[in-house]
């Protein structure tokens, strides 16, 4: 069993930035690749991005290219989501996940086990 802690959430002005973190802990971490995914109110959840954990490969859903950065941490088995130019459109409960096997990064189901969330709010 895996365990994922999230943190960092909150409540930025418009244009303001957020790093989120993604703890991992539990049985030894042998993720084949980490996400991030958010899920707006009335809203399914839905791919922000993810990393693979050998070479580092990243992968961004379009809306939030070129804002956010997602990075990991091999040393502390952390995934971290830096997000900047945030907009009221982001606010969300955003969880991390991870995968044991490559796939279609973007489809939920695929990631094997899942944090509790944390709230983002951008107020404009």
């Amino acid at each position: 069993q895996v365990q994922l802690v999230e943190s960092g959430g909150g409540l930025v002005q418009a244009g303001g930035s957020l790093r989120l973190s993604c703890g991992a802990s539990g049985r030894p971490f042998s993720a084949y690749a980490t996400g991030w995914f958010r899920q707006a109110p009335g809203k399914e959840r839905s791919f922000i991005a993810a990393i693979r954990w050998s070479g580092g490969f990243t992968y961004y859903t379009d809306s939030v290219k070129g804002r956010f950065t997602i990075s990991r941490d091999n040393a502390k088995n952390t995934v971290y989501l830096q997000m900047n130019s945030l907009k009221p459109e982001d606010t969300a409960v955003y969880y991390c996940a991870v995968r044991y096997y490559s796939g279609n990064y973007y489809a939920g189901n695929e990631y094997n086990y899942w944090g509790q969330g944390t709230q983002v709010t951008v107020s404009s």
